[in-house]
């Protein structure tokens, strides 16, 4: 049994506030195709939607080379995660006559308590991440992907 209370949230079985339980298992999608710019290399790349399951989302490019999967997780705090993982064939170091798949992937993850921040709070925080990251034309990406702390 579920109650709903004034500010959407909702007060489960055991009685506890949840404010999210309005929105678990119900069909909120992102729409169809999505795209993502990586780069001038690759480009712009359209992403038509090739799976949906409870809380997740996956989108693909029509090569198998780009892969964007959003997902929220529900328990004690609640995980939400964009990620783009990209795949490329290029030569073995090693044996440079053999080709070899190599795949690397990056990704955002919130991760919040049930209650206590406000989704604005939380796109704020999201905000001032990639913010900082990308100042400077991307300046503190390259430190980061360098290595530094």
């Amino acid at each position: 049994m579920v109650e709903t209370i004034s500010n959407n949230s909702v007060i489960n079985a055991l009685g506890d506030i949840d404010p999210y339980e309005h929105c678990k298992g119900d069909a909120i999608m992102f729409s169809d195709p999505q795209s993502v710019t990586i780069g001038t290399t690759i480009g712009t790349v359209s992403l038509p939607r090739t799976g949906a399951g409870s809380g997740t989302g996956v989108f693909d490019s029509n090569d198998g080379t780009v892969e964007l999967s959003v997902a929220n997780s529900y328990g004690k705090r609640t995980r939400r995660t964009a990620r783009i993982n990209l795949s490329k064939i290029a030569a073995d170091p090693l044996i440079s006559s053999n080709n070899i798949k190599y795949s690397t992937s990056c990704y955002l993850v919130v991760d919040a308590p049930i209650t206590g921040f406000t989704v604005a709070e939380l796109k704020d925080l999201v905000t001032g991440l990639t913010t900082w990251l990308t100042a400077s034309t991307g300046a503190h990406i390259t430190q980061l992907l360098g290595g530094e702390n």
